[in-house]
């Protein structure tokens, strides 16, 4: 049996070619249109001499070029690797070297940094401009227009690619060590993106879906929940490549937009927006959030304000995304992600491996299901650590109530959520090392009220060195991505340690404010 990713999108340009698909600022591009652009962006690919089985990586914002070469590299039988818009060139050289991509499309405005990455990683070997105007075919030396490259191929027939096939590489990093890609297959991210559709908004008769994506197409939580399930349904993905509270509104009242998804940072930023009633939000039938624990109050408030009901779910890289939600045909319980969706199996865990079979009992999340990755590429090792005997170990600890409502009541050690965002602080102590005054640093994550969690480094300078906080931020930020590097600095004499000599992270976080 063969699956490919694109039929998401062939099924809607053979059903309903005229329907609009994307809609960007004045423009609406229909399916008929963009699954053109995919095949013969995929025709372009086998040109360059790129085969199924080998990994393209988009480094793209929300615009159509997104989905073009998303499902173009699908039915090319290539596995894609999206990559965070924010990353530093050293940061893409990694991920393009890990991933063995041959081949990365990066919009016109990161080409300094994308040209610099792949100039650091010999096998890849083509760097395609993708560009706003879509009438200029010109690209810098030693680039290749996606324009120019679509208009010169003809349409390429799918691969015959299986279920089990990678069809995405996602960039997860875990408290210790580099970024890992958890593989997901064609039908890992097939049935989650049409599970999770028919699990969160059931079709309205007479009313077509239209959803707004703001959160990141590169971030699974927008790739599936909105830009793949929009899709499957048959909607309109109308596309916002930055998240502003004034376009957001406006773009609900004019497009007439069914589904919103954020993060709840998004639902905190909307909720307090001055101008909001001005605007007609009544065609607003489905909201859900993710990414980070929605705060109760925002939520309440949120849902009294905008007369919606904010649907609250879990998920991570490493399951498609989704794993569990509030569902609309059940009372949904505040402060909990829901139920595991349909064909996936949650189980909680002690310290010895034991099932909880007792509810209100906190134990770690493990899942099994048909949206669990098979497994981290090239690290056989990480995937037998992670996932045992088929069950999916998260790290994250909850509870579970007699109705089988999940609760998280602790996340993976150390890791910081900022934004939707997960933040690993070993990758940003790595940084603060480097700096010649540091002698010591720990990462830790503070409350913020509107990003849920901030980052904050405590260090120790060297004896007799000096550096002020603005200097170490600033030498963090030339080094991290923007969401990554610490906003906060405090020194001291030395940081906690225990008998080994590990810093005491607790401690900090117990005497920071």
């Amino acid at each position: 049996m063969s699956l490919n990713l694109i039929t998401l999108l062939k099924e809607g340009a053979r059903r309903h070619p005229e329907r609009p698909a994307l809609v960007i600022g004045d423009k609406s591009l229909s399916y008929g249109l963009v699954f053109d652009h995919a095949q013969r962006f995929s025709g372009g690919l086998s040109r360059l001499g790129v085969h199924a089985g080998q990994a393209i990586a988009l480094l793209l914002p929300n615009v159509p070029h997104f989905s073009i070469a998303y499902f173009g590299a699908h039915n090319t039988g290539c596995s894609v690797v999206p990559l965070n818009v924010l990353l530093t060139a050293e940061e893409i050289a990694y991920y393009l070297q890990d991933s063995e991509a041959v081949a990365v499309v990066a919009w016109e405005a990161l080409l300094p940094q994308t040209i610099e990455a792949a100039k650091r990683v010999p096998t890849c070997k083509h760097v395609i401009v993708a560009k706003a105007d879509a009438t200029d075919a010109s690209s810098p030396e030693g680039t290749i227009s996606l324009s120019a490259l679509i208009a010169a191929s003809p349409a390429r027939e799918e691969a015959d690619t299986m279920p089990d096939d990678t069809a995405v590489i996602l960039y997860t990093s875990g408290t210790t060590g580099k970024a890992k890609g958890a593989e997901l297959t064609h039908f890992n991210m097939f049935f989650n993106a049409v599970n999770s559709g028919s699990m969160l908004f059931p079709a309205i008769p007479g009313v077509p879906t239209v959803s707004l994506a703001t959160l990141p197409l590169f971030h699974s939580f927008g790739q599936t929940v909105v830009h793949n399930m929009t899709l499957f349904h048959g909607g309109t993905v109308v596309l916002l490549a930055r998240f502003d509270p004034n376009a957001v509104f406006e773009l609900v009242q004019k497009h007439k937009v069914t589904f919103f998804a954020g993060v709840p940072t998004m639902y905190f930023a909307l909720l307090n927006y001055t101008e909001a009633a001005n605007y007609n939000l009544s065609s607003l039938h489905y909201c859900v959030s993710g990414g980070a624990p929605m705060p109760a109050e925002v939520m309440k408030a949120f849902d009294a304000k905008f007369k919606v009901n904010v649907l609250e779910g879990y998920g991570l890289s490493e399951t498609s995304p989704v794993a569990s939600f509030n569902t609309i045909d059940r009372p949904k319980k505040i402060g909990s992600i829901g139920r595991p969706i349909w064909g996936v199996d949650f189980k909680l865990v002690d310290e010895r491996d034991e099932e909880i079979a007792e509810s209100g009992k906190p134990g770690e999340i493990c899942i099994r299901g048909q949206n669990v990755m098979k497994g981290y590429f090239k690290r056989p090792e990480a995937t037998a650590a992670a996932v045992k005997g088929g069950w999916f170990r998260t790290g994250d600890i909850a509870t579970r109530d007699d109705e089988g409502y999940y609760f998280i009541v602790d996340r993976k050690k150390d890791m910081i959520l900022r934004g939707g965002f997960n933040v690993y602080p070993r990758e940003i102590e790595e940084v603060l090392y480097g700096h010649p005054a540091v002698a010591e640093a720990a990462v830790i994550g503070v409350p913020h009220a509107s990003h849920g969690e901030e980052v904050k480094a405590i260090v120790a300078l060297k004896p007799g060195q000096h550096a002020t906080a603005d200097e170490i931020k600033a030498y963090c930020k030339e080094r991290l991505a923007s969401f990554k590097y610490p906003r906060t600095i405090e020194f001291r004499d030395k940081l906690p340690k225990g008998p080994t000599g590990k810093i005491l992270k607790r401690e900090l976080r117990g005497s920071s404010g």
